[in-house]
């Protein structure tokens, strides 16, 4: 990919956080803005097949990104999973994320996983002239994380994981005074998977899960930058597995999440001839860094991270009907065949003055001895456009020892 500099600096400044201030006017929706926000992205094609979700579906090799609580459920020893999702591919062709997953399970109660996901921007050349030759760049994220998971019974488990994370989108280039920046993270998540049960036509099987994802304090890109929030997520899940007979079988997932981070607030302005109205001399923000900012509506979201996740319950600007609207949703189901094929469908959803992402999406998936193939399609349902819209998404999982548990 090849811009000016002054494109780059103007896709930095919509998709990401930086130092810089933001100016919000009182007609701004609250939409909630994140640091390294690619780690909300799925990474792989079978979760993002069911509408963007995995916290309470079966385990896969990439139960890492969702919950890692499920791999002491895997029939398997260990596995090895591998995915790539090109992004924004209608415009570009080399920004894309990369996503790697090991799994090792040491006995029937414990396990150990470790992941990798790189987020590159591509290359671009900086210019300051038509006949300037330029700098070429390459801005990316990275995360890579461990976890230990334990079962506490033989129906339900819980994971810890550990994340290092490392953001190095600013330009030196550009700004001598930019760093990378970096901080480190947590997860907390459980899975509940019932035994098989009898009913009148099917037997079946519950799931349940949850996940506290990117516990962490906030970073900056510079010493006197503004401090970004980590994406610190709540997600929610439940499902049914139909069991028709030893070939077929039908999943049924819902799943809700939630930003656990604070609600931008809604200013007022600095009325400075008085008349009641805000007119162009009359600034949302004071331009003296003294003077105070009027909140008007919602709380000051100027917080530390642990404070910002239980503010975040209570702090929409619009009231408890707007904090309802902050959690997303998706519905998804997969029919497998055999345990060698499986179809996949999923919608996700997301209120319009939250983000507005809208998708459905389809996918399909391949067993042959003990590797998996899974890809998945994105259609988008909202004005906004996704990123991913019209983009086949790929995934290859090794498993070893397959068979080596029954779980089941």
């Amino acid at each position: 990919m090849k811009k000016y500099a002054i494109t780059l600096l103007a896709f930095a400044t919509l998709s990401f956080s930086f130092g810089q201030e933001t100016i919000t006017f009182p007609d701004q929706s609250s939409v909630i803005t994140t640091g390294v926000p690619f780690m909300l992205i799925a990474p792989d094609a079978r979760s993002a097949a069911m509408g963007d979700m995995g916290v309470a579906t079966s385990v896969d090799g990439f139960s890492q990104q969702w919950n890692p609580a499920k791999y002491v459920f895997s029939e398997a020893k260990s596995g090895v999973s591998l995915s790539y999702t090109p992004y924004l591919s209608k415009l570009v062709n080399d920004i894309s994320i990369s996503y790697a997953t090991y799994f090792n399970r040491l006995n029937e109660y414990s396990a150990v996983s470790a992941s990798f996901k790189y987020f590159s921007l591509g290359e671009i050349t900086l210019t300051q002239s038509e006949d300037d030759p330029g700098i070429n760049v390459k801005p990316n994220e990275f995360t890579a994380d461990i976890a230990y998971t334990l079962r506490l019974a033989d129906q339900f488990s819980m994971a810890v994981a550990v994340r290092y994370l490392r953001s190095d989108l600013r330009i030196d280039q550009v700004d001598p005074n930019a760093d990378a920046a970096s901080s480190f993270g947590a997860d907390i998540t459980g899975y509940y998977q019932s035994e098989e049960e009898a009913y009148n036509d099917f037997n079946g099987r519950w799931r349940a899960g949850f996940a506290i994802q990117n516990l962490g304090p906030k970073f900056s890109y510079d010493d006197g930058g503004r401090e970004n929030f980590q994406p610190t997520n709540l997600r929610l899940g439940a499902g049914f597995d139909f069991i028709f007979d030893e070939y077929s079988k039908l999943g049924i997932t819902a799943e809700v999440s939630k930003l656990l981070v604070p609600t931008p607030p809604k200013f007022g302005f600095v009325d400075t001839n008085g008349d009641g109205e805000q007119t162009d001399d009359d600034p949302t923000t004071p331009e003296d860094e003294n003077e105070p900012t009027i909140i008007t509506q919602g709380q000051d979201n100027n917080v530390s991270f642990l404070s910002g996740i239980f503010q975040s319950f209570g702090d929409a600007p619009g009231g408890f009907s707007e904090e309802l609207r902050e959690f997303t949703w998706s519905l998804g189901a997969e029919y497998t065949y055999q345990e060698n094929f499986a179809f996949r469908a999923g919608y996700f959803n997301e209120a319009e003055d939250k983000g507005a992402r809208k998708f459905f999406a389809l996918g399909a998936g391949f067993k042959y001895t003990t590797i998996n193939i899974d890809l998945s399609y994105l259609f988008s349902a909202s004005r906004v456009q996704s990123p991913l819209e019209n983009t086949l998404r790929f995934s290859l999982t090794f498993n070893f020892g397959d068979g080596e548990y029954d779980e089941y």
